[in-house]
C-alpha cells in the first residue's frame, strides 16, 4: 500500500493542483461584471372587450381594458391619457372625476373599467394612449356614431 501512495502520491497531488487552478480559474471569470443584468422593460399589449357602435347624449358606455404585460417588473408603473377630436364627452375611471384631453394619469391597476359619458349629438371619436415608465406606448381608437 505505502509503495502504491509513494508511486501515484505525485500525480494526485499534480491532479489536486490541476483541479484547484480550475475551480479559481471558473470562480474568478465568473465575477467579471459589476453590475447583473435585471430586465425591467417589458413590452405590453392592451386588450379592449367590445363597446356599442352608437351612444346617446347623456348615455355611458363601460371601456373595460386589461394591461397584458409580457414580464413582471414591480417598479413598471402604466399610464393614461386620451384625446377626443370629434364631439363632446367625458371620460373617467371609475367614479373619479373626468380626465382633461391630454394629461396624463397614473394607472393603478393593469385590469380597470373607464366610464365614457356623451355630452354630443354627433358622431363622437377619441383615442387612449397607454404607456409605461419606460417610454413603451399603445394607442387605442375610439367611435362612436349619435343614437339621437
Amino acid at each position: 500500500m505505502k509503495i502504491l501512495i509513494r508511486k501515484y502520491g505525485l500525480h494526485l497531488q499534480a491532479m489536486f493542483m490541476l483541479l484547484a487552478m480550475l475551480v479559481c480559474a471558473v470562480v474568478l471569470t465568473s465575477c467579471e461584471k459589476d453590475e447583473l443584468d435585471i430586465r425591467q422593460n417589458y413590452p405590453f399589449e392592451v386588450k379592449v372587450m367590445p363597446v356599442p357602435k352608437e351612444v346617446a347624449n347623456g348615455q355611458t358606455v363601460e371601456i373595460r381594458i386589461t394591461v397584458q404585460r409580457s414580464g413582471n417588473f414591480n417598479d413598471a408603473k402604466y399610464y393614461i391619457r386620451y384625446f377626443q377630436f370629434d364631439g363632446q364627452g367625458a371620460l373617467r375611471y371609475y367614479s373619479e372625476p373626468p380626465y382633461m384631453p391630454n394629461d396624463v394619469y397614473l394607472l393603478p391597476q393593469t385590469q380597470f373599467r373607464m366610464y365614457y359619458t356623451s355630452q354630443s349629438t354627433v358622431s363622437q371619436s377619441f383615442d387612449i394612449w397607454i404607456s409605461d415608465n419606460f417610454g413603451n406606448e399603445k394607442q387605442i381608437s375610439f367611435q362612436f356614431n349619435s343614437r339621437d
